[in-house]
């Protein structure tokens, strides 16, 4: 016997409704209904282009334009009605459709599949997150640019190991980001790129016998071309797996920063204060200035990454062209760049309330005997001194700045003629830090001078960016 309550949109072949556990396994309206808006715009470029080509009447298309667009004012008041028997966003929809317009709603399903118009559709939804991360990452990297410019002689200390290893400015610390952050919009560049071929048209997997303009719909959403093989332009989720893989490279760079703006802020480094904005209190211990924000931040990109990991999973052993598995990329999608979005925000905001500590940033420079490196390139320089030699020598000379407990520009000039008998007193002017980040003066180097100049050219590219786009 034949059950009423058998899903009308596909439900002719079936007999019986699907079980409760089918529905809930099968249902994807609760994460797939953020794609609306991508679905609405997919459906009025196919509708337009059927008209087009005389694959339905002008005022079938009408009809259906029109009822979309009533559809999307009802999504952006909030009084759209989705409905899990109907399983997706794109049913949903389509649903809606025919009530408000009738028969003509079911002719916008001529000449594709929803195997097509999924894949449009997030298409579309990842190239707009594509977009919008670009223009968070740019204002990150001028947040960064802008304090280091002002911070470009700002001298604190660098790390190997988290030991004290050259002295280095505050302002090119916060450089280095600036420079992982541009291969981070390139990454996404180059996946937005890739992604940007329309699939609508490909049908189920094997194209369709209608005389589409593929071209004119590719067109339309903004698209380069449509996609060339009608099996590749379902199956296909590339440009997921990128995105998440450039957005989990991006949210380490992130996490490393967020790592060392949690050490920073610690009562033991001190070199930097954090504003109430992005700290939280205790409850318990009424002193407590918890890094809260960096620490989520550091922490999110696991979930970024699992995603990576997640779809990776659900694509590696299928098939071509489409199986159901698919439907596990959005939910792991949706939420990894949702993450991401907001880590983007809360690092602009840490940036740009952060203050340095320079006095203390400046003692911490010259522990651990730093211009270590700079004593060794002066016997190098000044007395001919081979490298590894003159390594020995400056290694025996701390050596006895530890016995006394003193820095190295504290030795007397005969402790360290003790060890090279030919040092002058002119060794001295290499021992400080100042010295020693002025002396860094190569391309790419922490002198002051240096830190100054990328600084102002990447707030300068960057706001050029800002105003152009």
């Amino acid at each position: 016997m034949t059950d009423t309550n058998a899903n009308r949109m596909w439900g002719g072949r079936f007999q019986m409704s699907p079980s409760e556990i089918m529905e809930d396994i099968n249902v994807s309206i609760e994460f797939d209904k953020r794609m609306a808006f991508e679905d609405i715009a997919g459906s009025k470029a196919h509708a337009a282009m059927l008209a087009a080509q005389g694959i339905i009447g002008a005022e079938d298309a009408k009809a259906i334009s029109e009822g979309l667009d009533r559809i999307l004012g009802e999504i952006e008041r909030g009084e759209f009605e989705y409905s899990r028997a109907l399983e997706d966003v794109h049913m949903n929809i389509e649903s809606r459709l025919k009530e408000m317009i009738g028969e003509p709603a079911g002719r916008l399903h001529t000449a594709r599949s929803r195997n097509d118009q999924v894949a449009t559709d997030f298409r579309l939804y990842i190239r707009a997150c594509i977009d919008a991360f670009d223009v968070a990452l740019r204002n990150l990297q001028h947040a960064l640019a802008t304090k280091a410019a002002a911070h470009a002689g700002t001298i604190m200390p660098g790390f190997t190991h988290l030991q004290p290893a050259q002295p280095v400015t505050f302002g090119h610390h916060l450089l280095a980001y600036v420079e992982m952050l541009a291969r981070d919009r390139g990454r996404f560049a180059d996946a937005r790129k890739r992604l940007n071929e329309c699939p609508l048209g490909a049908a189920a997997l094997a194209g369709t016998s209608f005389p589409i303009n593929r071209h004119a719909t590719a067109e339309t959403l903004g698209f380069d071309r449509p996609t060339a093989n009608s099996l590749d332009s379902v199956s296909d989720r590339d440009f997921a797996l990128e995105t998440l893989s450039a957005a989990t490279i991006c949210a380490l760079h992130l996490s490393r920063f967020a790592e060392e703006i949690v050490i920073w802020s610690t009562p033991q480094f001190g070199f930097i204060k954090l504003s109430d904005r992005f700290t939280t209190g205790s409850s318990i211990m009424p002193q407590k200035r918890n890094p809260d924000a960096a620490e989520l931040c550091r922490a999110k990109v696991g979930r970024i990454a699992a995603a990576l990991q997640s779809l990776a999973m659900v694509m590696k052993g299928l098939p071509l062209a489409y199986s159901k598995d698919m439907q596990e990329d959005k939910e792991v999608t949706f939420d990894a760049l949702d993450s991401f979005r907001l880590v983007v925000a809360a690092m602009a905001g840490m940036v740009e309330d952060m203050e340095p500590v320079p006095a203390t940033m400046h003692a911490a420079a010259g522990a651990g005997y730093s211009t270590a490196t700079d004593l060794a390139d002066w016997l190098v320089r000044e007395l001919n001194l081979p490298f590894r030699q003159a390594h020995h020598v400056t290694g025996a000379i701390v050596a006895t700045a530890e016995r006394r407990g003193v820095a190295l520009e504290n030795l007397t000039l005969d402790e360290m003629q003790a060890v090279e008998n030919r040092i002058t007193k002119a060794v001295f002017s290499v021992l400080s830090v100042e010295n020693s980040v002025k002396s860094r003066s190569s391309y790419g180097g922490t002198a002051p001078q240096n830190v100054a100049k990328t600084a102002a050219d990447w707030v300068a590219r960057l706001e050029t960016e800002a105003n152009s786009g």
